[in-house]
């Protein structure tokens, strides 16, 4: 198997893009520890993905994240995966009607919680090197009309730029970190924009490919940034996206 004996941390690992990608992950021979706030949906989620490990906590305080990482240690010696998908989307509001705490939660989740994550894990990758997958978006590579949600597009966008600072940065310890971009993919986040038919058409004309996109769509283009087969790629920025960047 692509991954075997490899041991993946995968953040917001409970459901939707999270739970795809710890599933694919375990499928191909890794141990996966899946974390999230949500105590028992981590659970029950655990339960349905085979070489799984769940440990709850909250991205945005440090203590959890050490907790989470300490406990992944202690169980499994060593981190190889890392994929920071944990992300929260905001109600779609005007600039000017955005508060200042939900712009703060929604960088505190999108983009600190990253940072959070992803400084507690490197001192362990640079003993043996690795790989770090940044979950962002189409929406942090272009502005799409009618798009109202600027502390989304903003973390997004500050995503992708630390990737190609921590791919640089962190080369020399043959640790590799690269980005993914989805578009609209069907999870428990987006649903509800996708309630009507005409919603989802409307979804899916803004895909060149004709569809929304699907989580594990997102979770095979992480399984290839993760295994052997792209080993000399790193600082790349992949959409996801059924083309939708591209017009």
């Amino acid at each position: 198997m692509k991954l075997s004996g490899k041991v993946a941390i995968v953040t917001g690992g409970s459901r939707g893009i999270g739970m795809a990608v710890a599933t694919t992950l375990a499928e191909n021979g890794a141990n996966v520890v899946i974390t999230s706030k949500e105590k028992s949906r981590l659970e029950k989620a655990s339960e349905k993905i085979k070489n799984s490990f769940s440990v709850a906590g909250d991205i945005r305080i440090i203590d959890d994240v050490q907790n989470i990482v300490k406990k992944t240690i202690e169980r499994f010696g060593k981190i190889d995966i890392l994929v920071n998908n944990a992300g929260i989307f905001p109600k779609v509001k005007p600039l000017h009607e955005i508060t200042e705490s939900e712009w703060n939660e929604v960088i505190d989740v999108n983009l600190t919680g990253q940072f959070h994550v992803t400084k507690t894990v490197i001192p362990y990758m640079m003993k043996n090197g690795g790989c770090i997958v940044n979950v962002s978006s189409d929406a942090g590579l272009k502005s799409f009309e009618n798009f109202e949600a600027d502390a989304y597009t903003a973390s997004k966008a500050a995503l992708v730029m630390l990737t190609k600072a921590w791919a640089i940065e962190y080369a020399k310890y043959k640790i590799r970190v690269n980005c993914v971009c989805p578009g609209i993919v069907e999870t428990d986040m987006t649903r509800p924009y996708l309630a009507t038919e005409a919603d989802r058409a409307m979804a899916d004309a803004e895909h060149p490919i004709g569809r929304i996109g699907l989580p594990k769509d997102v979770a095979n283009a992480i399984l290839y940034l993760v295994s052997d087969d792209s080993s000399w790629i790193t600082g790349a920025i992949l959409p996801v996206d059924g083309g939708a960047v591209t017009r």
